[in-house]
């Protein structure tokens, strides 16, 4: 069933507004990456003419199914650039939207447990260091200065032999970062239309001119596709194929405590990531499930596995009671680096690929793709990240980066 659109009201944050039969610039998605485009196509290029559609409610895919976590310390230099780029925006945007989305920089430990471990997060620290991202490498006692409730005790089947850190990285609380990204689109005159389908391109030879939608046809210049793991669905509306596959993502939330985690950590081996969140909930993540779907429910031998691996590192963590589960969709390239850019069909452009790593790019992406969008030509951020790649062998291989699958 079609969702209808809520009626305007002046306690709204942003209008609902009926589609219109035209814009210059259609986005679809209107997750974090669909909103930031959005405002960013306005603020920075002064497009205003912009509708954004979702087919469900506004942020309610993968901006609602993560685990929040804002870093910017990944390897290769193509990467490190676009999410310091986005760690840079995430430090101004409170201020600029004039919204408390609770960015909280409490610093992310990254957990080596091998020696193999020790090299590539040596390396990494490097890396970072030569890219202007704040990296540091800690031993186990100044992990554990870090984040005294971990367990650094050299008997553990695998010991905490040390950690990456960086002190700028941390989380913000989801629906907030879209709410504020929402009502500042709003205002400055981007429709935001909610229970709108898009099932369908409309061309004019090898040009896509607008979209056709559950609620009727609509004409556009240019059209901008950011609905993370069903890009691969909307590619093939429009006569492409993406190297993309969706897997759905498990992540897990305890019942509310008082505040006994002051970082976010996040192990490879052992394979989970935690946090605390502002109001109590323990926030853990693990892994994909292997088989390819859009499913967004908890799959149970993961969730298992990811506690299992919470309460090895944490034993403060054993009797905490889980409070619900959930799956988000992921969508995956082959070099595990989004795809940002134009595509084979004239007028469309594509966002996608951030697999485990969307929420914390959001403000980046945005940018970059409005940019895109508005110019037609990249950014030099997401130059690296054109689609061609794919053909010419230049890949961005951050599969070490996401190992723990964000």
């Amino acid at each position: 069933m079609t969702t209808q659109p809520l009626p305007e009201h002046p306690d709204f944050l942003w209008r609902n507004p009926e589609p219109r039969s035209s814009y210059d610039v259609v986005i679809v998605g209107a997750g974090g990456h669909g909103l930031a485009t959005a405002y960013y196509l306005a603020k920075n290029h002064g497009i205003t003419n912009v509708a954004v559609l979702e087919k469900g409610w506004l942020a309610g895919g993968n901006m609602a199914r993560n685990t929040t976590i804002i870093r910017s310390n990944y390897l290769l230099d193509e990467s490190a650039a676009m999410y310091e780029h986005a760690l840079g925006l995430w430090e101004r945007l409170p201020e600029e939207l004039e919204y408390d989305f609770l960015f909280s920089q409490r610093g992310v430990l990254n957990l080596a447990h091998t020696l193999q471990d020790v090299r590539e997060g040596v390396r990494r620290v490097g890396a970072n260091r030569l890219n202007g991202v704040d990296a540091q490498w800690l031993t186990p006692d100044e992990v554990a200065e870090v984040c005294p409730i971990l367990n650094v005790s050299p008997d553990t089947r695998y010991p905490v032999l040390g950690a990456t850190f960086q002190p700028r990285a941390g989380i913000a609380k989801h629906d907030h970062v879209a709410w504020a990204l929402a009502r500042r689109a709003d205002e400055l005159g981007v429709d935001l239309i909610q229970g709108c389908e898009v099932t369908g391109f409309v061309k004019d030879g090898d040009r896509v001119v607008g979209v056709e939608t559950s609620r009727g046809r609509i004409l556009a210049g240019r059209v901008g596709l950011a609905a993370a793991g069903h890009s691969s669905v909307l590619a093939e509306m429009a006569g492409f194929r993406l190297p993309v596959q969706s897997h759905p993502l498990q992540a897990l939330v305890s019942e509310l405590h008082e505040p006994v985690h002051p970082t976010v950590v996040m192990s490879n081996h052992v394979h989970v990531y935690v946090s605390q969140a502002h109001k109590g909930e323990l926030v853990m993540g693990a892994g994909v499930d292997a088989y390819n779907g859009y499913g967004q429910r908890g799959s149970f031998h993961v969730i298992e596995h990811q506690m299992a691996a919470a309460v090895e590192l944490f034993p403060v963590f054993a009797r905490a009671h889980v409070l619900r589960t959930w799956g988000g969709i992921v969508d995956v390239t082959p070099d595990a680096s989004p795809i940002i850019g134009a595509t084979p069909v004239e007028n469309l452009y594509v966002n996608c690929g951030w697999g485990t790593g969307g929420f914390k790019a959001t403000p980046a992406a945005g940018w970059t793709f409005a940019h895109t969008i508005a110019t037609g030509e990249p950014h030099p951020l997401n130059t690296p990240f054109a689609l061609e790649r794919f053909t010419t062998g230049a890949l961005i291989d951050e599969h070490g980066a996401a190992a723990v699958a964000h």
